[in-house]
């Protein structure tokens, strides 16, 4: 009777072994590399070299655990130390001199493993994932140095400094102008001017716009263009209004020793005494170039309840498209553009609430992720966008208030007829319905604080007024009035999720 028999089977030769081991070495030396730097070294190589790298590792970690605590209980400190140009600087070279490093660690790692004991496919599987994962390290290092470098150059050059930093009756108040500018770009009469007064506490904020035809505008005593126009900015041509204060100050710039925008510093003075308030910070936005940071965000979208033509029927090319109306509508930056400047159709009054609904979308959609993935974008258009006089040091305040303010609605106020009128402003109102807008807003935060107040009269005075201080909020009766006039501001647009 016939046997089978079945060979056992061959095991791997001692060359087949000793290459199998010298790969799996390899890899693994890489990857502890990848995890914790110096790792390898110490394991199998260079032992000094190794623990220089782990020191450095620790080190970072350490870091790290204090930047998070640093995060959690000092947010505005950290921001503002982050800021400093100095500390950018060093983040920039060190971040690229650490991602050399770790890049040569890895290679290292995989010489330490002697890619010559190794099979000719395990020379390259195991060289292909050294090469790969130190050229990824060194990628990352130069993208967070480019960044970095960014950061550095926008804080540098945008937020130059001069405002205020101590907040008054527990409030910042910072004045937002808009205008094109042309080829001298901050040489221009601001079209849209939005005081955003924020609660230093809460963040909540209340948006107050001011019509651009605004006469008889009240110069502070402390301000040189006040003993030219004692009684207010007037004149009999009738040009002398709210948005030529910039152009004003600008013309006589030897009123103004060593200030470098004189027509924005005039305008806030101008604009603070209109309101009662006194004015911390001033922001100039180039409108025109307003398009490269919308587009730098990935754009915003609204839920649009009218029909923006674009264009104008004066203009060149007339009405040549429109935005439609609808739900959830994305706008890129020449949309967002003309949505918050058109003027076709409308009036000054309802473009100054349209503006408030783009910088209520970019204030609540702009999210970390998108600043992380598009910073040097968006840090390239500020620079050609913004002129400021936040210091960088009050960065820090000024991030930590916003990221408190986003998830709570804005309160507006739109000074606009019937409310007042801009040829003969009472501005003794105008300072009432600030107080009583700004008291109902911290009520509802501090109800046991609050005082009675009820929304302002809407019928305007036939006279200006230009007293010195804010006078004290009175309850008077509501009526009915524009839309765009004194409500939150998620009931004039709904800004998309």
């Amino acid at each position: 009777m016939a046997t089978s028999t079945h060979a056992a089977p061959a095991l791997p030769g001692p060359l087949q072994r000793s290459q199998g081991i010298a790969i799996r070495r390899g890899i693994v030396l890489v990857l502890m590399t990848l995890v914790v730097p110096g790792s390898a070294q110490v394991a199998a190589g260079d032992k000094r070299i190794g623990r220089i790298a782990l020191r450095v590792w620790l080190t970072l970690l350490a870091l790290l655990v204090v930047v998070g605590l640093l995060a959690v209980f000092a947010r505005p400190f950290l921001i503002s130390l982050y800021a400093n140009p100095i500390t950018l600087r060093v983040l920039q070279v060190g971040v690229l001199v650490l991602g050399v490093a770790w890049a040569a660690l890895m290679v290292d790692a995989w010489r330490i493993a002697n890619p010559r004991a190794m099979s000719g496919p395990g020379r390259v599987v195991s060289g292909v994932l050294a090469l790969a994962l130190a050229l990824g390290a060194g990628t990352a290092a130069w993208a967070a140095s480019g960044m970095f470098g960014a950061q550095s150059s926008l804080v540098t050059n945008v937020f130059t400094g001069g405002g205020e930093a101590e907040a008054t009756h527990g409030r910042y108040n910072i004045l937002l102008m808009g205008g094109d500018a042309g080829a001298d770009r901050w040489g221009m009469r601001p079209d849209t001017m939005i005081v955003a007064s924020i609660d230093a506490e809460t963040g909540r904020t209340v948006l107050f716009s001011l019509p651009r035809n605004l006469q008889w505008a009240p110069f502070p005593q402390d301000n040189p263009l006040h003993a030219k126009y004692p009684k207010g900015f007037w004149c009999k041509s009738q040009e002398c209004l709210l948005n030529a204060v910039y152009t004003l100050a600008m013309d006589n710039k030897d009123l103004f020793p060593d200030v470098k925008y004189p027509g924005a510093e005039a305008t806030a003075d101008v604009v603070g005494e209109i309101l009662g308030l006194d004015i911390n910070y001033w922001a100039m936005v180039d409108l025109k170039g307003f398009e490269s940071l919308i587009n730098a965000v990935g754009g915003i979208r609204l839920d649009i309840n009218k029909r923006i033509p674009i264009g104008s029927k004066s203009g060149p090319k007339g009405v040549y498209g429109y935005i439609e109306p609808g739900k959830n509508v994305k706008l890129d930056g020449f949309h967002a553009l003309w949505f918050a400047r058109s003027r076709e159709g409308s009036n000054d009054y309802e473009r100054m609430a349209r503006q408030k609904c783009v910088i209520n979308a970019m204030v609540q959609q702009l999210n970390p992720t998108t600043v992380l993935t598009k910073f040097n974008d968006i840090a390239a258009a500020s620079e050609k966008v913004v002129a400021t006089n936040i210091p960088s040091d009050q960065l820090g305040t000024a991030v930590d208030l916003a990221l408190k303010g986003r998830s709570l609605p804005m309160s507006s106020v739109n000074f606009t007829p019937p409310l007042i009128k801009p040829v003969k402003p009472n501005f003794t109102k105008i300072r009432e319905i600030v107080a009583d807008k700004i008291a109902a807003s911290e009520a509802k935060d501090r109800p046991e604080q609050a005082s009675p107040a009820a929304e302002p009269s809407q019928q305007p005075s036939d006279q200006p007024t230009t007293s010195e201080s804010p006078a004290s909020p009175s309850p008077t009766k509501s009526s009915s009035g524009s839309s765009t006039q004194t409500e939150d501001l998620d009931e004039v647009c709904a800004v998309s999720d």
